[in-house]
């Protein structure tokens, strides 16, 4: 599959790369080893998408407890 290329911005013959920043939210409970492969997929497929370098992608996890995830009005908790 061909990488599409790099959106950037050029300024005075150099690139500047802008970095795509990912906020994944989710319960807690996974493992290390769930989130690292989580976190290597996320980087791939937005740089393959996007064409943003790897090492440029920024991935944030965000782990909530079921007491602040709510669904229909009911917190998981709750359940």
């Amino acid at each position: 599959m061909n990488k599409p290329t790099t959106d950037c911005t050029k300024t005075k013959s150099k690139e500047r790369i802008i970095m795509p920043y990912i906020t994944v939210k989710m319960l807690e409970g996974r493992s290390e080893e769930q989130k690292r492969a989580l976190v290597e997929k996320v980087t791939e497929a937005v740089s393959e998408t996007t064409g943003a370098p790897e090492e440029k992608i920024v991935v944030f996890i965000e782990e909530m407890t079921k007491g602040h995830y709510a669904v229909g009005g009911k917190r998981l908790s709750d359940q």
